[in-house]
């Protein structure tokens, strides 16, 4: 299969998508994106309170020494 081939079946699958309309696209995206910045927060927050986790941990049993 050829490049050209291969691009002339893109376009030509491309035009049969049903696209989604503009009423229903933004919403999606917008939930889409709010989403993975909530998700970024979490992992975030979690990142966080295991690193403060291991510092406790690391001051804790370097006295031990």
């Amino acid at each position: 299969m050829s490049v050209k081939s291969y691009a002339k079946g893109v376009v030509k699958e491309g035009k049969r998508v049903r696209w989604p309309k503009r009423e229903v696209l933004i919403p999606s995206i917008i939930v889409v994106v709010v989403i993975a910045v909530l998700a970024a927060l979490i992992l975030f927050g979690e990142d966080a309170a295991g690193n403060k986790l291991i510092q406790i941990l690391k001051d804790a049993f370097s006295s031990m020494k």
